[in-house]
C-alpha cells in the first residue's frame, strides 16, 4: 500500500540551485522530499551532506534525457506514495560562453535536456500530481530576453494563448534544424540555444497550466515557470549576483503556495512577481 505521506521531488538536485531548493523543502515542506540526480554517487553524496545538517531527504536516480529513468521514477512514486504533491523541474544545462562546440550541436544538446527532457518528465509525472499539488518549472529571464530578440512572427507564436504542445515541439525542432542548416538567424531566431530552450520551458508551462485548468479544474493544481535569477553556481559562474539561497527563494515560494491559493497559475515569475510574457 502506498504511504499517505506527502512527497515533493526536485530534479537535478545534487548541486547548485536544485540542491538549495531541496534543502529548503526539507526544512519547510510537511512530508518526504526526494532529491534526484543523474549520477547516483553524486546524488548520494548530496543526501549525506543534508543528513549531516540534520535533514532527511530520500534519493532516487533520474536522468531526464532517459525515458526509462523517468518511468522508473514514476513507478517508484506511484508505488510508494500513490502520486506526487510537489514537482520542481530544475534540471538543465548551459554551454559556457567561451565553449567552441559548433552552435548546431550546442542547440541540439541544450534543447534535448532543457526542453525535451523537462517535457518528458512532465508527460510522465503530471498525471501523478495530487489535488492541490504544485509544479514549478525552473526557466530563466533569458527566456523573456530571448523572446524579444525573436522575429515578430515567432514572438506572436510564442505569446499565443492557443499554441498547442505539438506546435511548440515543432518550433523547438525547427530551431535545431535551422541551426544545422545555418539559417537560424535568417529564420528569425536569436543566437542563443540556452535562451531558446528556456522560451520552450516558459511556453510549455503556459500550455500545461491551461490543460490542467481544462482537464482537472476542481483539483486546484498550480503550475508556473520561474526565474531564480543569476546565481553563483557551476552554471552561473562566480560573478553572479545571487547566492544559491537567494536563487532558491522564488522556486520554493511557488512550490509551497498555500493550499487555498487561487494563483499564480500558468505564469512566469521572477522575484516572486508575475512577469508580462
Amino acid at each position: 500500500m502506498p504511504s499517505c505521506r506527502r512527497v515533493a521531488l526536485v530534479t537535478g538536485a545534487n548541486k547548485g540551485i536544485g540542491f538549495t531548493i531541496t534543502r529548503d523543502l526539507c526544512r519547510q515542506f510537511s512530508g518526504d522530499v526526494v532529491l534526484t540526480a543523474r549520477d547516483a554517487a553524486r546524488g548520494q553524496a548530496a543526501v549525506q551532506q543534508l543528513q549531516a545538517e540534520g535533514l532527511s531527504p530520500r534519493f532516487h536516480q533520474l536522468d531526464i534525457d532517459d525515458l526509462q529513468s523517468i518511468r522508473a521514477l514514476r513507478d517508484f512514486l506511484r508505488r510508494e506514495y500513490g502520486g506526487l504533491d510537489v514537482l520542481v523541474n530544475n534540471s538543465g544545462i548551459a554551454f559556457k560562453t567561451a565553449d567552441t562546440t559548433p552552435f548546431h550541436i550546442q542547440a541540439e544538446v541544450t534543447l534535448k535536456t532543457n526542453f525535451f527532457g523537462t517535457r518528458d518528465v512532465c508527460t510522465e509525472l503530471l498525471p501523478l500530481i495530487k489535488p492541490q499539488g504544485r509544479v514549478v518549472n525552473v526557466s530563466s529571464m533569458m527566456s523573456l530576453m530571448t523572446l524579444k530578440k525573436c522575429s515578430p512572427e515567432l514572438q506572436q507564436k510564442f505569446r499565443s494563448e492557443t499554441i498547442t504542445e505539438d506546435e511548440l515541439v515543432g518550433l523547438m525542432n525547427k530551431f535545431v534544424e535551422d541551426t544545422k542548416k545555418g539559417v537560424h538567424e535568417k529564420e528569425g531566431w536569436p543566437n542563443t540555444a540556452y535562451g531558446v530552450s528556456k522560451i520552450g520551458v516558459t511556453v510549455l508551462s503556459r500550455i500545461q497550466a491551461r490543460k490542467l485548468s481544462e482537464q482537472r479544474k476542481g483539483d486546484k493544481i498550480l503550475l508556473n515557470s520561474c526565474c531564480p535569477g543569476w546565481v553563483r553556481t557551476d552554471m552561473g559562474g562566480p560573478n553572479a549576483l545571487k547566492s544559491p539561497e537567494e536563487g532558491a527563494e522564488t522556486p520554493v515560494y511557488l512550490a509551497l503556495l498555500p493550499q487555498d491559493a487561487e494563483g499564480p497559475h500558468g505564469q512566469f515569475i521572477s522575484e516572486k512577481k508575475v512577469q508580462d510574457w
